[in-house]
C-alpha cells in the first residue's frame, strides 16, 4: 500500500475536498477510497488530521425517501420522552441527565411550584 499524499493546512490542490465538502456541494464519497491527508500543525499535540477524497469520483447525496423521513422523525420524538414519567419534555432529554429536569432534579422543581 502506497503512502497518502500530506498536504498542509489550506495548501491542498483544487479537486479536493473533505467529507463536510462535499456535502456542502451536494456529494458523498461513495466508497472510494481516501485521496489525500490534510494536516494543520498544533503547538503541543500531534497535527490536526481531514482526509481528502477526489470531487471527480464522488457521487451525488442520495435523497431522502419518505420512510426515511418517517422514521427520523419518530426518532427525534422518542429523544424528547422522559423513561421516568414517560412525558413528552419539550425538549430533547440531555444524555447527562438521562431524564427530564423535573425528574432530575426534583426538590428544586417543589420549589418553583410553591413559590
Amino acid at each position: 500500500m502506497g503512502a497518502l499524499p500530506v498536504y498542509r493546512w489550506r495548501l491542498a490542490p483544487d479537486g479536493y475536498a473533505t467529507r463536510r465538502q462535499l456535502r456542502s456541494q451536494g456529494l458523498r464519497p461513495g466508497g472510494q477510497p481516501v485521496a489525500a491527508q490534510l494536516e494543520r500543525p498544533r503547538r503541543r499535540r500531534g497535527p490536526l488530521v481531514a482526509y481528502l477524497y477526489r470531487i471527480d469520483a464522488a457521487k451525488p447525496v442520495r435523497p431522502m425517501t419518505a420512510a426515511k423521513w418517517a422514521a427520523l422523525a419518530k426518532a427525534n420524538a422518542a429523544r424528547r420522552v422522559c423513561p421516568e414519567c414517560r412525558r413528552d419534555a419539550g425538549y430533547v432529554i440531555p444524555p447527562s441527565l438521562g431524564m427530564c429536569t423535573p425528574c432530575a432534579f426534583p426538590e428544586s422543581s417543589l420549589e418553583l411550584r410553591s413559590a
